[in-house]
């Protein structure tokens, strides 16, 4: 069986129907996928590896799940750190931010440095809507976590990857190959160029929703907020 895929306008769709239909806030999705996001870290970097977490973040909605991520991180035990060089002036980012300001999560702005002393690291500058050219401070933060030997864990979409044709074929994140993927509501089709491990977070999505848009809801564990699937989409 084939890993059932959305592509970009799928996506957005989805997430449009989510908060239509479905009657979820913008607030309650971002902090689901923060959560989905903050267990795989813990799945795949116990805290016996090693506490400090590295977030980078950008301006959207996938930077917001990174600081969700960052607070529910902090919360088990691990010692975050959050690179947001490009902050929005949106009320919800605000409140984000002053809730890991308020759990005495630091804040950073030398990437190069922060990334020599981190144990881990969370990608969560651009997701599934990027498109474009990677503007700055992104193009050296991108190419430093490419060749990077901590390892990295991509929120969505590896930052600067297509999300139908995966990686660039040149420049900024051609050879950007984070160790892990969170995909979520349901994985893209830049997953068929993924090596690495691979979880879907998306344990909110309805079987209604999810058949209109055609991919299947996971069977989830437990208290799981994620699921661990192999290339055919198999839970492992």
């Amino acid at each position: 069986m084939a890993l059932k895929t959305l592509g970009a306008k799928a996506a957005a769709a989805l997430d449009k129907e989510l908060m239509s239909t479905g009657a979820f806030s913008i607030d309650q999705l971002m902090e689901l996928a923060g959560l989905s996001v903050s267990q795989a870290v813990f799945r795949v970097h116990p805290i016996n590896k090693g506490r400090r977490i590295l977030v980078a973040v950008g301006p959207g909605n996938n930077g917001g799940d990174g600081l969700v991520a960052a607070r529910h991180l902090r919360h088990y035990g691990y010692q975050p750190s959050v690179y947001y060089p490009k902050r929005p002036k949106n009320e919800l980012y605000q409140r984000l931010t002053k809730q890991l300001e308020d759990l005495d999560i630091p804040f950073v702005d030398d990437f190069p440095s922060a990334l020599k002393s981190a144990d881990h690291v969370v990608d969560a500058i651009f997701g599934f809507s990027f498109s474009g050219e990677v503007r700055e401070p992104f193009p050296a933060v991108i190419n430093a976590l490419a060749e990077t030997k901590v390892p990295v864990t991509a929120v969505d979409a590896p930052s600067s990857w297509n999300i139908e044709a995966g990686p660039p074929s040149e420049g900024v994140g051609s050879n950007f190959h984070p160790d892990v993927l969170v995909s979520l509501t349901a994985p893209k089709p830049l997953v068929k160029h993924f090596k690495g491990r691979h979880f879907i977070g998306g344990r909110f999505v309805t079987p209604v929703i999810a058949n209109k848009y055609g991919f299947d809801v996971p069977e989830y564990d437990g208290l799981d907020q994620i699921v661990e699937v192999g290339p055919n989409g198999h839970k492992l």
